[in-house]
């Protein structure tokens, strides 16, 4: 039986239907990050807009990644998770752009268990709580750290997983090209890493000053 022609790696892994990307990369790509940066500026004017005077340029700019984490995760990865076994022979924007990032990671194109279950959780869980997180900062709201600590852990342990099951594969469903392996697999992902931490990390600083803080009479009392 033929072997349906196709971009993704390994290069014998059956596609039964699959159908080209209409457009381009490059446009895939493009979207992604104009959507994305849109969302990130939006974010950066609502923080400025509303309590602007006394919130820094660091809260504002996590104001942005909130609000783009919450499009993110809830229309593209919220469209893989509903639509993940029709994906190969999909068409539209977004299975282009799934189709696009499928070059770094096959999983997507097969209905891959651990993925599927991942990016679902990812859309339902985190993507309505990372907008919850946007408005709790927005409005100093006082459960906003516990938010950004219970979001930025969910999403952390979530792409650890996600390199973790790829590498225990020994890297087999990215082309080894630089702009998808190290652009999109690692690249990408990457930031779902490294800004996820630093939030934990100042989840932690804020909620531990605010503890001391309530502690501090009592101490006194005694």
């Amino acid at each position: 039986m033929a072997t349906t022609a196709h971009p993704y790696w390994p290069r014998s892994l059956p596609l039964p239907g699959y159908v080209a990307s209409e457009r381009p990369g490059w446009q895939c790509a493009g979207a992604v990050a104009a959507a994305g940066a849109g969302l990130l500026a939006l974010g950066w004017a609502l923080g400025g807009a509303r309590g602007g005077a006394t919130r820094s340029p660091a809260r504002r700019l996590v104001l942005g990644w909130f609000l783009m984490c919450a499009g993110v995760h809830g229309i593209l990865e919220g469209y893989f998770s509903l639509r993940h076994r029709e994906l190969p022979a999909d068409t539209g924007l977004l299975a282009d752009v799934w189709k696009e990032y499928a070059k770094a990671d096959s999983r997507y194109m097969t209905s891959d268990d651990f993925t599927v279950a991942m990016e679902t959780v990812t859309a339902w869980a985190w993507g309505p709580l990372s907008f919850l997180t946007f408005l709790a900062f927005l409005r100093r709201h006082p459960i906003r750290y516990i938010l950004q600590l219970l979001v930025s852990l969910g999403q952390l342990y979530g792409d650890v997983l996600y390199f973790a099951t790829e590498a225990r594969a020994g890297w087999t469903h990215s082309d080894p090209r630089p702009l998808y392996f190290w652009g999109y697999f690692v690249g990408l992902n990457a930031v779902w890493v490294l800004v996820p931490g630093a939030l934990l990390i100042d989840s932690c600083r804020n909620l531990a000053a605010a503890q001391r803080a309530l502690d501090r009479p009592r101490h006194k009392a005694h």
